[in-house]
């Protein structure tokens, strides 16, 4: 059983202790049937998620009220427990709702009534599937260096260019996509846009295989016409708009990166408290009991800087770029770190496919990379700490 004595610190309040008593009980009973296809039938495994959440109500926190959501505002502290509790169930699953919020969150933080009556209440149901579209070929970590295209044409938008590494690039139903509205170059003049799946011009080019496998993919935009009404808040603010939507949704990729080490470690103290060695336990060696505490440090530690990020955004300041950079960056390093030690001491078993401990190496990978490389995460902090001593 995973320890969740955390739930006791004042981060939290008693709405908080039932959310992840409720989602826990709902995956124990729900994800295992869920997520038997997964090898087999990806995209159909996610969209059946996705419904089985919104159908439980849990899809309904990655949008506002004012959408059908839970909390006035999106609240990153509900965000980060279900991510957690989630990933440390499934990888598939975690992903799958944390998608909803960062694909739909341009529209929950900047969108028109309209825009969030048309796309959130559906987010909120699980009926319709979001996608984040910020990432393009040159411009990854630097999303200034971005070509993609938007140009006025009476009451429409007409997009070209290309976006790459797109999760649900396939199954969503609509895809946040930010463009060059016009040449002036680096962070101005990209906006924010909604294009639907479907619209001419609009193509899903290539699906991209991964060493954890999720839908992902890259798009085309040729010559794509969109009406005016939908371009998300301002033009020209597309920047801040996608550096708003992070600022909330970084944190809850630590939150997974956390669930994911928290699950590491609960097959390791099962593991080395059953398996026979040397005529005792693998847990009763000294050796296996500095590694065992070193990876309950690290899950602690961990804990205490996503949970501070998320309380801080939720309670204390608008803006958490610092702190949620910080719970990003060592979240993620260190539930490698856990799971790279659960695959050690497991063993054989460690690398057989097959078992928990060898999923978890492969689904960790990733989320040192997406919504800010680690490296990124470093030179943020740097900045942020530079910045406030001066």
């Amino acid at each position: 059983m995973s320890d969740g004595s955390f739930l006791q610190w004042p981060f939290f309040s008693d709405e908080h202790r039932e959310l992840a008593a409720r989602l826990d009980e709902w995956a124990n009973r729900n994800i295992p049937s869920l997520t038997a296809e997964e090898h087999h039938d990806l995209d159909g495994t996610c969209k059946a998620i996705v419904k089985a959440l919104g159908d439980a109500g849990f899809t309904s926190y990655a949008v506002p009220a004012s959408a059908g959501g839970q909390h006035k505002k999106l609240e990153v502290r509900s965000l980060c427990i279900i991510r957690e509790t989630l990933a440390r169930h499934n990888a598939l699953a975690d992903f799958a709702f944390a998608m909803q919020g960062l694909g739909s969150g341009p529209i929950s933080l900047f969108g028109d009534e309209a825009q969030q009556a048309t796309y959130l209440n559906a987010v909120a149901t699980g009926d319709k599937i979001a996608a984040f579209s910020l990432s393009e070929p040159e411009a990854g970590s630097d999303v200034a260096a971005m070509s993609c295209s938007a140009r006025a044409d009476g009451d429409q938008w007409v997009l070209n260019g290309t976006k790459t590494w797109i999760s649900n690039a396939g199954i969503a139903d609509f895809y946040t996509v930010f463009a060059r509205t016009d040449d002036t170059g680096g962070a101005k003049g990209i906006s924010c846009f909604v294009v639907e799946a479907g619209t001419p011009g609009f193509e899903v080019t290539e699906r991209i295989d991964l060493v954890a496998p999720h839908p992902l993919g890259t798009l085309t935009f040729s010559d794509c016409r969109i009406p005016r009404a939908h371009l998300v808040g301002e033009e020209g603010r597309g920047f801040g708009i996608a550096m708003a939507t992070l600022d909330v949704f970084r944190s809850t990729v630590a939150a997974a990166a956390l669930g994911m080490a928290r699950r590491a470690l609960d097959e390791t103290l099962d593991y080395t408290s059953e398996r026979n060695i040397f005529g005792g336990k693998l847990g009763d060696l000294q050796l296996v009991q500095a590694k065992i505490g070193e990876m309950a440090l690290g899950v602690d530690s961990s804990a205490l800087l996503v949970y501070r990020a998320a309380w801080t955004k939720d309670c204390a300041a608008e803006r958490v770029t610092r702190e949620a950079a910080m719970a990003k960056y060592h979240a993620t390093e260190t539930a490698q770190q856990v799971i790279d030690a659960a695959v050690q001491l497991h063993g054989g078993k460690g690398v057989t496919k097959g078992y928990i401990v060898e999923a978890l190496y492969r689904d960790i990978r990733a989320l040192r990379i997406y919504e800010g490389a680690s490296e990124v995460q470093t030179t943020i902090i740097a900045r942020q700490t530079i910045a406030n001593h001066a």
